[in-house]
């Protein structure tokens, strides 16, 4: 029975669905079991330009999408570790490396399809491991993708002999731009150059359209390719901005280039003496081969094109926003925490100024420093809402266990840090007003005390950051022998306070309620800092469930 248009339209969208949604499980598997992974190697290709390209290549072979390759680079470049030249020729190297997977899929892979899709989801669901699970998720993801291409052949089966279609596209002869717009605004909606490049593909080879038509409709897709890149980089700064726009230079340039020699090159695919689905292949390899090969010795020149264009912006003094909160990096758990523990560690540093700050004016009662304690807590608190809402938005989605873990322990080293802003802010500089509006002065043994104290505290300090980094069992639990250390201290500094009250110390006497005081909130924060510890050694099995003595 002959398939009626309608079901030929809807068998095609539904192949093409399928097909979409493949590739983005692939990605997503691969993203999620080796992120950080090709995160560092990413990272590491700024040598030169060559070294850029081909780490873009490979990891877009790998992810099989050159927009999840630009959401890695973006994070890069947002961060300021990444040159624009270096970013440009990671995008140049990953449109070759979208083209590779074109040339192997164009290969009748369709018998693997079962195998990939069987084995992957009797993997998935015997393991619960969440790095196994991703893996076996990708592998799923790639037979999806091979049994939609089958499926696509299937469905335009019937079109080789329709004649709506192929009047509709004979109608199109000549009208190139027709054809570019038709091939960029599919690939924009699919989100997905390589889908639209193998649904040509399946069509050519079909005979439903002719080589002519999609070779044109190849550079429609290569020019929709970027669409996806600009609308990530729109929420970003102008540094940003330059990759997406830098990419669409090539791919224009390239466009007007194809189109020019269209006649010519139809001519020299054909002397390859393959098939014409094979001949798309090529030229889309070709196309973006050329623009590799043409752009990457001409980077600074385009670079600085592009800088004159979006200038950066003069850097103001905005000390809360967020910098490393990549909001694009989300659909990767493991980069995004790494995101999250590295603002942490900035919200901690910022905290750690606030306690320098406050032993100073206790020295010296400088006033003003008050002020900037109080704006420094205005960006501890803004840095601790961010912070917990990004993470919160990442523990969303289904986590595995080393990654809930993570998030827990930012949110709790998060939270503990706040608490700390807060007791400087309020309780120190309550303090400290006293002090200064009654002009005391502690005895030189009394500031000494305070002073140890202090210098104990950012020892723990530079401690905790060190074990929520490493989350090293050995430095947590030196951490917790510190915390004992230094409630000994504490203890040996009010001991000798009590002592100086019972000489009759007139300085003593004065700051006697200031001095324990500080002493008491400094025993809050070493507990708040040492806190870090605690989620690691349990994770460990270093800690006894409970302190309480077992009744008799």
């Amino acid at each position: 029975m002959d398939a009626s248009p309608t079901q030929i339209v809807l068998n095609l969208a539904g192949g093409v669905a399928l097909l979409v949604w493949g590739a983005r499980t692939v990605q997503t598997g691969i993203t999620q079991a080796w992120g950080a992974q090709l995160r560092g190697w990413i990272g590491g290709s700024t040598r030169n330009p060559i070294s850029a390209l081909l780490i873009g290549l490979g990891i877009t072979g790998i992810l099989q999408s050159s927009t999840a390759t630009a959401v890695l680079t973006y994070s890069f470049i947002r961060q300021g570790v990444m040159s624009t030249g270096a970013a440009l020729a990671i995008m140049l190297g990953a449109d070759v490396g979208t083209t590779l997977v074109v040339q192997v899929l164009t290969f009748d892979l369709s018998w693997l399809s079962p195998l990939l899709i069987f084995g992957g989801v009797v993997g998935f669901m015997s393991t619960s491991s969440s790095s196994l699970q991703n893996k076996f998720q990708a592998l799923i993801g790639l037979g999806l993708l091979l049994l939609a291409l089958s499926l696509i052949g299937v469905a335009t089966e019937p079109m080789r002999e329709g004649k709506i279609i192929r009047d509709i596209f004979t109608s199109l002869d000549g009208e190139w731009l027709v054809l570019i717009l038709l091939g960029a605004v599919t690939t924009w909606m699919a989100h997905s150059s390589l889908a639209v490049v193998l649904l040509v593909l399946s069509l050519t080879g079909a005979y439903v359209i002719t080589l002519e038509h999609g070779l044109v409709l190849v550079v429609g897709a290569n020019l929709g390719a970027v669409l996806p890149q600009l609308t990530l980089a729109m929420r970003s700064g102008p540094v940003v901005r330059r990759i997406p726009m830098g990419n669409l230079l090539f791919k224009v340039a390239g466009a007007v280039l194809a189109l020019a020699f269209m006649p010519w090159i139809g001519q020299w695919l054909a002397h390859w003496g393959v098939a014409e689905a094979r001949q798309i292949a090529h030229f889309h390899t070709g196309f973006n081969l050329a623009l590799a090969v043409l752009f990457i010795p001409i980077m600074p020149i385009v670079t600085r094109l592009l800088t004159r264009m979006l200038p950066e912006p003069p850097e103001g003094d905005d000390s809360a926003k967020p910098r490393y909160l990549d909001q694009a990096a989300k659909d990767s758990p493991g980069v995004a925490l790494a995101f999250a523990a590295r603002e942490t560690l900035r919200m901690g540093e910022v905290v750690e100024r606030m306690l320098s700050h406050a032993m100073r004016i206790f020295g010296t009662g400088e006033p003003r420093l008050m002020a900037e304690i109080e704006a420094m807590d205005d960006v501890v608190d803004r840095l601790h809402k961010d912070i917990k809402m990004y993470v919160a938005e990442i523990t969303q989605a289904k986590l595995g266990e080393e990654d809930s873990l993570r998030g827990t322990e930012i949110l709790s080293f998060v939270i503990n840090l706040e608490h700390i802003g807060d007791i400087i802010d309020k309780n120190l500089m309550d303090l400290a007003n006293k002090k200064i509006k009654h002009n005391l002065s502690f005895s030189s043994e009394g500031w000494e005390d305070l002073e140890r104290l202090h210098k104990q505290l950012e020892e723990n300090f530079r401690l905790a950051f060190g074990v929520f980094i490493s989350k090293d069992v050995a430095m947590a639990r030196q951490l917790l022998t510190e915390k004992i250390h230094f409630r000994d201290l504490e203890r040996i500094a009010a001991e000798s306070h009590l002592n100086r009250l019972r000489t009759r110390l007139t300085r003593s006497i004065d700051t006697s309620t200031i001095h324990l005081d500080i002493l008491n909130e400094f025993k809050r924060i070493n507990s708040h800092i040492t806190s870090v510890a605690y989620p690691i050694l349990e994770d460990a099995g270093e800690l006894f469930s409970s302190r309480l003595k077992p009744r008799k």
